[in-house]
């Protein structure tokens, strides 16, 4: 089956499959005589796999070890399970990360009047240096939000410098 066929019945773009061949996380399909891409149910089936496993959230490196394990009948469980546990951990670190921000900001919000006048908290507090901001609004320093330190562009900022 063409390409389009695959992607149809895998629930993946054509575009994705052909990233998945790049990057050696499938095996190129064979072609035609005519040079186009000819996939077998098994490709399908390992699409599939793939696609279920990316739904969950598995990263490109995790994937290819859980089609390692997945090909290897001598696995262990336990080496799957370990994989699975991990990415449940890594999920509750970003969900506590993305609560802590959602909490800070709804903190923002509640204190910015949302009237007419220029002046409002949000921004204030956006544009000041680490050192300036107001203990309320401070991403907390222990915890799943520490980890955001140093990724956004503002954390980079000298003292006394704003975003403008």
């Amino acid at each position: 089956m063409n390409i389009g066929d695959a992607a149809a019945r895998s629930g993946l773009s054509a575009k994705m499959i052909r990233y998945y061949e790049q990057v050696g996380l499938i095996v190129p399909a064979s072609r035609t005589a005519a040079g186009y891409r000819d996939y077998t149910p098994r490709d399908v089936h390992m699409l599939r796999f793939i696609a279920r496993a990316r739904d969950l959230g598995f990263s490109i490196a995790d994937i290819t070890a859980l089609l390692d394990l997945w090909r290897d009948e001598a696995r262990r469980s336990a080496d799957v399970k370990a994989l699975a546990q991990a990415r449940i951990e890594d999920m509750r670190r970003k969900i506590a990360q993305l609560q802590d921000m959602a909490d800070t900001l709804e903190t923002l919000v509640d204190s910015c009047a949302g009237d007419d006048r220029a002046d409002c908290p949000i921004l204030k507090e956006l544009e000041a240096p680490d050192g300036e901001r107001s203990h309320s609004y401070r991403y907390k320093q222990s915890g799943a939000s520490s980890a955001l330190r140093g990724r956004l562009p503002r954390d980079n900022l000298k003292q006394g410098q704003s975003i403008a």
